[in-house]
């Protein structure tokens, strides 16, 4: 059974450490960016790709540090996440999150994991985060595809149309529940039985 509590972060209100400037960096660079793009996010890595620093130049929150990690780049910080080919690195920087109480994510590696970077679909002000409890991204990333395409495409219209009448529904709490579920019971279809 999946444990894990989720959570909608509002980053761009969080000091975000980012170790690692390779490949997996730039992918949790460009995941955390998309979905926040004001974050204010420190990385730190000897070296940073070519495109981790083109990602970073569009983002005037994004500090580059192109040094070997040090313990005082914990210092301020809120969330870390780890993204390099160093296994005894993060082992290291964990223990020390863990005493400071920093949540981490380390890439690939869930038992040191204290969250989980859920592949994300999102249409407009819609954002569904989707986990498989760390097991297999590629199943997550399968998923993403799927609802991407059923999702419609005019969401955001029908979010906004929804607060609009949600403002104006009268009544107690039940009875808005009510309209609201009425409403709505359009947009999902019932799915086909396994006999069909």
């Amino acid at each position: 059974m999946n444990r894990l509590f989720p959570v909608f972060l509002k980053l761009e209100t969080l000091d975000v450490l980012l170790v690692g400037g390779g490949n997996v960096g730039l992918e949790k660079l460009t995941a955390l960016l998309q979905n926040s793009p004001d974050t204010a996010v420190t990385v730190v890595a000897p070296l940073i790709r070519d495109e981790v620093r083109q990602l970073a130049g569009q983002h005037p929150r994004v500090r580059l540090v192109e040094r070997a990690f040090e313990l005082r780049d914990l210092d301020h910080t809120d969330l870390v996440i780890l993204a390099t080919d160093n296994p005894a690195l993060h082992a290291t920087i964990k223990t020390e999150t863990r005493q400071r109480r920093i949540l981490t994510n380390v890439a690939d590696t869930p038992h040191l994991c204290d969250l989980y970077l859920g592949s994300i679909v999102q249409k407009g002000d819609l954002k569904i985060a989707i986990s498989t409890n760390g097991k297999s991204p590629t199943l997550a990333k399968r998923l993403r595809e799927f609802f991407s395409e059923i999702i419609p495409d005019n969401i955001q219209e029908i979010l906004d149309n929804l607060v609009v009448i949600r403002e104006r529904i009268k009544g107690d709490f039940q009875a808005k529940v009510k309209q609201l579920n009425d409403l709505t019971e359009g947009l999902v279809k019932e799915a086909p039985s396994k006999d069909s």
